[in-house]
């Protein structure tokens, strides 16, 4: 599933149009929305109006990017009623996310300021 151009692209468009599985995963955590739902969802199960509530967006800029995350399995939700309790399939995503951490602590955060990819960072955070 590919999601439009502000937004980035999920695992499986990435892979096909060439990535290595690895880029391709970290090109989908590269969203900044879905690094804030995976972290909203690393403290427990979420509905999406809990996530628009908490995160401040759209229902459908959640709905598309928890779309994004689940087919990229790192999340999935289960059904009660009529609602859907999103929560995080794989607890190493962060371990991942801790080491990311650590490693921009360590280096002082310099890949902010990787005038390669400052552009990019620049124009993301503006969406």
């Amino acid at each position: 599933m590919a999601i439009n151009s502000d937004g980035g692209s999920c695992v499986s468009a990435d892979i096909a149009a060439g990535f290595s599985p690895a880029a391709a995963l970290f090109h989908s955590l590269a969203d900044e929305t879905r690094l804030r739902i995976v972290q909203r969802l690393a403290r427990g199960e979420a509905r999406v109006v809990d996530l628009t509530t908490q995160l401040g967006l759209a229902q459908s800029t959640v709905s598309k990017h928890l779309a994004c995350l689940r087919d990229c399995g790192l999340i999935d939700y289960r059904a009660e009623g009529r609602q859907s309790f999103y929560s995080l399939t794989r607890p190493e995503l962060m371990d991942l996310l801790a080491s990311a951490e650590q490693l921009l602590a360590a280096t002082g955060h310099a890949v902010t300021l990787c005038p390669a990819h400052g552009g990019d960072l620049a124009g993301q955070a503006a969406s």
